[in-house]
């Protein structure tokens, strides 16, 4: 009799892993983009960058959360104080706390500047204003209402707009 139900008791072990490691995987893989009352809590008022300290554009920013506990936050910054040059370049800030994909670029954890250009690229800088990556950013021509900046959930990840340019972010 203890040998016809090792056949059951294994299905059901092998059943409740499956089940034991889905439970686990979904939550972890999960994409939530947080609304305006949670930004206040995650997202810094002010940004260092190049020696100088710019106001975070609460308006224009946005926290996505992978899974439980990892995040990606962007907004755009008060550039006024810093010069032509690198306001050209610099419009806002990217922190993630664990490495994340933008497009085909790993970005390890850290904080960073970005920036859309005129010619469709953008560009990820660290603090002291040296290039990480460049890639090209991707139009979205039936985006319904673009604003300065927004995310929004697309396949296992995010898109990061400024008006209708977007890049890619997935967790790694």
């Amino acid at each position: 009799m203890n040998t016809l139900n090792r056949p059951a008791i294994n299905v059901f072990v092998i059943l409740l892993l499956t089940l034991t490691t889905s439970a686990m995987v979904l939550p972890q893989d999960s994409v939530t983009i947080l609304e305006k009352a949670e930004l206040s809590q995650v997202v810094p008022s002010g940004f260092y960058f190049q020696g100088k300290s710019g106001g975070t554009q609460m308006r224009n920013a946005a926290v996505v959360r992978f899974g439980s506990n990892r995040h990606v936050i962007a907004a755009l910054v008060d550039t006024s104080g810093y010069a032509s040059e690198v306001r050209e370049k610099y419009q806002g800030f990217l922190i993630t706390d664990s490495p994340v994909r933008i497009g085909g670029f790993e970005l390890p954890t850290g904080a960073y500047g970005f920036g859309f250009s005129n010619d469709g690229k953008f560009t990820v800088l660290d603090l002291s204003g040296k290039e990480v990556f460049t890639q090209q950013a991707a139009q979205d021509k039936d985006l319904q209402r673009p604003r300065p900046l927004m995310m929004s959930k697309s396949g296992v990840g995010v898109r990061l707009y400024a008006g209708r340019n977007y890049v890619a972010i997935a967790a790694n």
